[in-house]
């Protein structure tokens, strides 16, 4: 090395101080300590320490933002008004160890847990969630934001709309309002609330993606979901989806994932409230049924059936046709027949067999259900009396 380019003692000592600031600082030491420069060490300018007088060293010289303006954020607003009442949901269920007690099995009787969500619709301890959420569950216990929690009695619960009412005793507890999803429209603000995968008291947004989705989750539903882009997940079942006012228009209850995108369903609160009704007043829900096996009919299968079939003479068109009429069956007794195509449920226009299912359910048991069926080249009006849809057992 040359004379030159051999570094000065000055400049030898900068180096160390550098070094030492850097270490210092990733070794944890206060940053108090680098403000006010180490005793003994030069001050180099330029750098973390260094300081003219008293002055703070400035980081920014960017204007001062404008301070927020109190209640102006509607989805803060929204989850202000529902939050309180929103609840976690843990359940407990025992179910049977076909290994219990052979082989170090474990136990014969095992206990599952489980978690979901739910809202508060009476101030005395009324809340809806998800029927499968509380399904077969021997616990139920209730839990608010704000830290309380109760034991909670299942009222009861319907598998075919996944609506369940649980009680616990309680008063003067937090309600959330409920709205019309009737009037609910595609591209409106949907906001979620609950607790997904054990993190409570979580709030996503989104938008309504689409409503009536009979056939969101299979074919043969008697729901027209709700659809949102607004992210659930497991542990939102049963919770609530409100729109921008801070009403509920919906319970969380399905989700359909794809690599990069999700989407989730809701049951509409008006069909959400008719079973929560029947279930206070009877404990079940009551669901009416025509007795028919139904088909989408499209016009490739159609040209597929006429063909082999000297029974039915099918339009070339989308629809729903009926491949199978139940003996005894409320079809039968009102002169549905295999082959008809369904064109009106209760003066509502049919295209698939959930939106059929869906148009049957909101009728009633026993009362006049007018359909509009096409037979060959007749177009038939009947008049079915649909029954009580027997319960699983």
């Amino acid at each position: 090395m040359t004379p030159e380019s051999r570094p000065t003692q000055r400049h030898r000592r900068s180096a160390v101080v550098i070094s030492g600031l850097a270490t210092s600082a990733l070794g944890g030491l206060l940053l108090g300590s680098c403000a006010t420069g180490f005793p003994g060490l030069p001050q180099i300018p330029g750098l973390p320490g260094a300081r003219r007088g008293s002055d703070p060293a400035q980081v920014s010289d960017a204007p001062p933002p404008a301070p927020l303006q109190a209640g102006n954020n509607f989805i803060v607003n929204a989850v202000d008004k529902v939050g309180p009442a929103v609840v976690r949901i843990d359940t407990v269920k025992r179910v049977l160890n076909p290994l219990g007690g052979l082989f170090g099995g474990g136990p014969s009787i095992q206990q599952q847990q489980g978690q979901g969500s739910g809202f508060i619709t009476r101030s005395d301890g009324v809340l809806l969630t998800n029927a499968h959420v509380v399904e077969g569950a021997s616990d139920v216990t209730v839990t608010l934001p704000d830290g309380r929690s109760f034991h909670g009695k299942v009222l009861g619960s319907d598998p075919v709309t996944d609506v369940a009412v649980v009680k616990v005793v309680a008063s003067k507890l937090p309600v959330a309002p409920l709205g019309d999803s009737d009037k609910v429209r595609p591209g409106e603000w949907a906001i979620a609330i609950g607790n997904p995968l054990g993190l409570d008291n979580t709030v996503t947004a989104g938008i309504i993606s689409a409503i009536g989705r009979s056939n969101a989750v299979g074919e043969g539903q008697r729901v027209p979901y709700l659809q949102t882009d607004a992210a659930v997940n497991p542990g939102n079942s049963g919770g609530p989806l409100i729109n921008d006012r801070g009403q509920v228009i919906g319970i969380n209850t399905a989700i359909r994932q794809a690599p990069g995108a999700g989407l989730s369903f809701a049951i509409p609160i008006r069909l959400a409230r008719q079973i929560a009704a029947q279930i206070l007043d009877r404990g079940r829900a009551s669901h009416p049924y025509i007795g028919v096996r139904l088909q989408a009919l499209t016009p490739q299968l159609a040209r597929e059936i006429n063909a082999t079939s000297a029974e039915c003479k099918l339009p070339e068109s989308n629809g729903v046709v009926v491949v199978e009429v139940m003996g005894g069956s409320p079809a039968a007794k009102g002169g549905l027949k295999p082959c008809d195509l369904i064109e009106q449920v209760g003066g509502e226009r049919v295209k698939n067999p959930s939106e059929v299912q869906v148009a049957v359910d909101q009728g009633k048991v026993g009362a006049a259900l007018p359909l509009k069926v096409r037979r060959g080249e007749q177009r038939l009006e009947l008049q079915l009396q649909p029954a009580e849809l027997p319960r699983e057992r």
